[in-house]
């Protein structure tokens, strides 16, 4: 037994699947990558799976994120990103006596 919840496009060519499966006898909630390649289509080993009693406390975890929190940790992500690069290329610049 089977059922597809989602997919979200990680990037071309590898999307992230959640479904409920059984493996082994045992229910769960399965969050796998699954490639889409001339060499290769199919899951990988990238994923996790969450046994059926403890789907609900991994519900709760999701709920309790805050999107406006996120938000700004992508910011400062950004900001210091921005701030790397300027320093590198402060570095990369030669100074006055080098110049000369």
């Amino acid at each position: 037994m089977e059922k597809d919840l989602g997919k979200i496009n990680k990037k071309e060519g590898t999307d992230i699947i959640v479904r409920i499966d059984d493996f082994g006898g045992n229910i769960g909630l399965t969050i796998r990558e699954f490639v889409t390649s001339d060499r290769y289509t199919g899951f990988t080993k990238n994923g996790t799976r969450i046994p059926a009693d403890k789907i609900a406390e991994f519900k709760d975890m999701l709920s309790s994120v805050s999107e406006e929190e996120i938000k700004k940790m992508q910011e400062e992500a950004e900001e210091k990103a921005q701030e790397e690069t300027q320093q590198k290329a402060s570095k990369d610049e030669p100074s006055d006596d080098e110049v000369l």
